[in-house]
């Protein structure tokens, strides 16, 4: 019996807020505050922007139909109201970590140990769909621009097949990994200055798509609206929803921002509301200019669509230079976020220490970076995009989900306390909402991706009972 109430008091224990928020320069496991505003907004942007808009259409068409545009509009609806219990909790708790450092000051040390794994499944798997996604766009500017035909083989995983055609590695998703790696090892400040320019670039080149686009719309494109009726977009709510990841890899950056407390919140709403109005309008410029049955299994398929229109290659060429950048940026920031998750739970004791080690002149922790980068390289080589997403998408609304009860919980240990920075507007609405939402696209999700979630979770629950609850650094052990 008292190993029981034992059990239940580790898995229970909470670190401390002041803790979690200790903001002590000179401290040698704490990274270094150097981003504003503008370039934390460009860390969400980066991370949304990209595969979901640039490739998953061929995907979430095809199950919802033209109504692919509501789909987008329920991810966006979810994902607004998540940011909004974001923002609160990430000015009150301004560390690395993001959603598991929530966790470990609201609910419990298991809690923040399932919610690690969750992260850590949900931005392993983001990136390495990412670098996937880059494949298709890569080997269509390869051929328009260069003339060169880069063999199948090499662009797909095992399993992928054309016709004679088989697929071994996906190489150029491992080259992509390896280059964020160099990057991210190198220093945040050089990373996300890269990141804001391809940022730039890629709104550029989708709002060229939208005008271009948008020359040819056909309402009669949408006459069959939702031809899977509601389960088709709430499938397509769920494809799309890995995606938006980056309002979450905005909040893990919480420790490399200056001024945490006002610049979180900010660059959160910022962010989402950016990338809300410039995915809706692309979803209906591609769907008003090329037939809903066309988006099956198309890749590079925004290129394909103006080639179409315009009987032209260079316009096909400028979006498929501005879907590399684009999902270029999107693999850099989620195996950015990936890292910072790692590093939070080695400060912590949750995994080996060696993963908090940051370099002496970078500030960066290289190790972490190094052994992230290896393991997304291997599933970005071998894995196809169809079986990544839709659990990434799984692990980021149960984050989501998590942030909106955290809000409730510190609401509660404050009784009517009004603590300093971003606060939800509404009471206890919005996160009772959000949880609802989110909720209610996991519905969507498919049974083989809720039954390998559930058995990630039993993962963690073996992985916290048998090793991490005794090396905790909460444990008086």
């Amino acid at each position: 019996m008292a190993e029981q109430t034992g059990l239940r008091a580790q898995m229970l224990r909470r670190k401390p807020l002041d803790s979690s928020g200790d903001d002590s320069p000179d401290s040698p496991d704490r990274l270094k505050r150097s981003l504003g505003t503008f370039q934390l907004t460009m860390i969400g942007v980066g991370c949304v922007i990209g595969t979901g808009i640039f490739f998953t259409l061929s995907t979430a068409v095809p199950k919802a139909g033209p109504a692919v545009v509501v789909s987008f509009g329920i991810a966006g609806i979810a994902a607004a109201l998540s940011a909004l219990c974001y923002a609160e909790v990430a000015s009150r708790i301004p560390v690395s970590g993001s959603t598991y450092s929530y966790a470990y000051a609201s609910l419990g040390e298991f809690a923040a140990v399932a919610m690690g794994a969750c992260l850590l499944l949900e931005y392993g798997v983001a990136t390495a769909a990412s670098a996937v996604g880059w494949s298709g766009y890569l080997g269509r500017l390869a051929e328009d621009v260069l003339h060169v035909h880069l063999p199948y083989w090499a662009m797909h995983a095992p399993g992928a097949s054309d016709g004679d055609q088989h697929g071994i590695v996906n190489l150029p998703a491992v080259v992509l990994v390896f280059l964020c790696a160099v990057l991210l090892i190198r220093g945040i400040t050089e990373s996300m200055l890269v990141n804001t320019v391809m940022v730039l670039l890629k709104l550029g080149v989708l709002a060229l798509f939208g005008v271009l686009a948008l020359t040819a719309f056909r309402s009669g494109n949408f006459a069959d609206f939702a031809p899977m009726g509601m389960a088709g977009i709430t499938a397509g709510s769920a494809s799309i929803f890995f995606t938006f990841v980056g309002v979450d890899a905005v909040s893990t950056a919480g420790e490399e921002v200056r001024d945490p407390r006002r610049t979180m919140p900010r660059a959160i709403l910022f962010a989402v509301g950016i990338v809300i109005v410039f995915y809706v309008l692309v979803a209906v410029a591609a769907l008003g200019a090329q037939r809903w049955q066309d988006f099956d299994g198309q890749e590079a398929g925004l290129a394909v669509i103006l080639q179409n229109l315009t009987g032209q290659h260079w316009p096909g060429e400028v979006l498929s230079l501005g879907a590399v950048i684009s999902i270029f940026s999107v693999t850099l920031v989620a195996l950015y976020g990936q890292t910072r998750i790692l590093f939070a739970m080695g400060r912590d004791g949750m995994v080996s220490r060696r993963f908090a080690a940051l370099g002496p002149r970078t500030r960066t922790p290289v190790f972490t970076t190094v052994s992230v980068s290896a393991a997304v390289g291997l599933a970005a080589a071998f894995f196809p995009l169809d079986a990544l997403g839709d659990l990434t998408s799984i692990g980021t609304l149960v984050a989501f989900m998590v942030v909106a009860a955290t809000v409730l919980i510190l609401r509660r240990r404050d009784r009517g306390a009004r603590p300093e920075g971003f606060r939800v507007p509404g009471g206890p609405v919005v996160p009772v909402l959000t949880v609802v939402v989110c909720g209610y696209v996991v519905h969507g999700l498919g049974v083989v991706t809720k039954v390998v979630f559930a058995c990630w979770l039993l993962v963690a629950l073996a992985y916290y009972l048998l090793w991490a609850r005794h090396r905790s650094a909460l444990s008086p052990l």
